[in-house]
């Protein structure tokens, strides 16, 4: 039987008990709601975050620093243009070393394992130690991707991941030695798997022609993204930059983030290295974390429909709609500005930021580029008189991010999936961190406020309203 007439089939038995499902429902939000109240007098941080936004404490990690605010003379903390750092190196000094002159991926995927600046014959054996990995096991393209597949790329992502414990020989073996092993063959699959998922998304439910190329040994992993997924396998030095640098910079982004977090979380746990970056995969799938690049796209689609002509006047009249709840998707938001941790700037979306001139001129797309500085500058200054804010505005790697993978003509069910083809190098990092130096299970509490009540027999009990 086709995939989709078992679909059909959980369709028709979830339609009938449809109305007993919403009746349970609602039985059920009324059992979960706790008084907003007793989270301020149990003193408990919401999202693990204080007041003011700052993270709370609850590991050291050697791997990544983010830097937000800096202290004044009185030892006042101010707002300060962002910093991140990858094992102590200024992000900016690494992209300024390598963009150029060789690819940076690889690169910072060492340096996030291994805490060293490769020499060249390190990198070299290091970039041959990937190519050598990534083939998936014979048939698994045939037997795992392109059956019942999905239509999401992360969901297909995550599937393929777990799939691929069956393919090995020490699975469940959590030695630094073998989960380093492991590692290494994620960091260099997760392109194919990525991209496969999306040839056979393609064929099954958009009737695009399918086609599969095999991966080449000499080209990095920006290069054989960009190969794999366009059927005439051409690209520009340029484009294959330009993805390269978007990969380094998602590469890591310290230990609080939502996913790097359950990496440490579910690796305490004792549990195999697919388990762990399956559950990391669930959480970068959330629109509140990998999935904000494709919102900022789709604002800036429904943008373009609404002020064509790109008029500064009426660009400012929309974002305040925006703002005011009355226009996109009527959240107030207006996505790609702020960050949850930055206060000045994005660092990554500086940088970024550069490269998208220098695409968009190849692209011929500078008219497009220009009406996202001034959106960025727009909104910057509306949010700033609408919003009762305690550090400044500013860009976010999403907001090029996804205007690049645009203009590099990536499908769009991939951008988040690509932030996983990246961020892997950091999970792997800090799963291999906290085998080393953990030890416990990472269990925070949980303050109980229900009230204790009476056993009532079957016989005693009235119907729930």
């Amino acid at each position: 039987m086709h995939y989709t007439d078992l679909r059909d089939q959980i369709i028709a038995k979830f339609s009938k008990y449809s109305q007993d499902i919403m009746e349970l429902s609602k039985m059920a939000s009324k059992s979960d709601i706790i008084n907003p109240k007793l989270y301020e007098k149990y003193d408990v941080k919401r999202g693990l975050r204080d007041i003011n936004g700052n993270g709370v404490v609850c590991g050291l990690t050697e791997i990544s620093e983010i830097i937000a605010f800096g202290k004044d003379e009185e030892g006042n903390k101010i707002p300060v243009d962002g910093q991140l750092y990858y094992r102590g190196y200024s992000i900016r000094d690494l992209v300024k070393g390598a963009i150029g002159r060789r690819f940076a991926f690889e690169e910072a995927t060492y340096l996030l394992l291994f805490g060293l600046l490769p020499s060249k014959v390190h990198l070299d054996r290091f970039c041959e130690i990937l190519a050598d990995f990534r083939a998936l096991p014979p048939s698994f393209v045939r037997d795992i991707i392109m059956k019942a597949p999905s239509r999401d790329m992360m969901n297909m992502l995550a599937r393929s991941v777990l799939s691929l414990y069956s393919y090995d020989p020490k699975p469940d073996d959590v030695s630094k030695k073998n989960v380093l092993r492991q590692s290494l063959q994620l960091i260099a699959q997760f392109p194919l798997l990525t991209v496969y998922s999306q040839k056979a998304y393609s064929y099954y439910h958009s009737d695009a022609s399918l086609f599969i190329h095999k991966p080449k040994k000499e080209f990095s992993t920006a290069e054989n993204i960009l190969h794999m997924l366009r059927e005439d396998s051409k690209f520009t030095e340029l484009e294959s930059q330009v993805l390269d640098l978007c990969l380094v910079l998602h590469a890591e982004h310290g230990g609080g983030n939502n996913s790097t977090f359950t990496t440490h979380v579910v690796t305490s746990s004792g549990t195999d290295t697919y388990s762990s970056v399956a559950a990391s995969l669930g959480s970068l799938k959330g629109p509140k974390h990998g999935g904000a690049n494709i919102k900022v796209c789709e604002m800036f689609d429904s943008i373009k429909a609404h002020v064509p002509d790109f008029d500064r006047g009426k660009l400012k009249d929309y974002l305040a709609k925006m703002l005011d709840k009355e226009a996109f998707d009527r959240s107030g938001l207006i996505y790609g500005m702020g960050h949850a941790v930055y206060s000045l700037s994005d660092p990554r979306a500086d940088i970024l930021q550069t490269f998208a001139e220098k695409l968009a001129i190849e692209k011929h797309m500078e008219e497009e580029y220009a009406m996202r500085t001034d959106v960025a500058k727009i909104a910057a200054e509306l949010i700033a008189e609408k919003r009762k804010i305690y550090k400044g505005v500013s860009p976010n790697v999403d907001f090029f991010s996804g205007f690049v993978y645009d203009m590099l003509d990536l499908p769009r069910e991939l951008y988040t999936p690509f932030f996983a083809v990246s961020r892997i190098s950091g999970w792997s990092a800090h799963r291999l961190e906290e085998i080393t130096n953990g030890g416990k299970i990472i269990r925070p509490a949980y303050q109980a406020v229900a009230k204790r009540r009476n056993y009532i027999p079957m016989e005693e009990r009235t119907e729930m309203e």
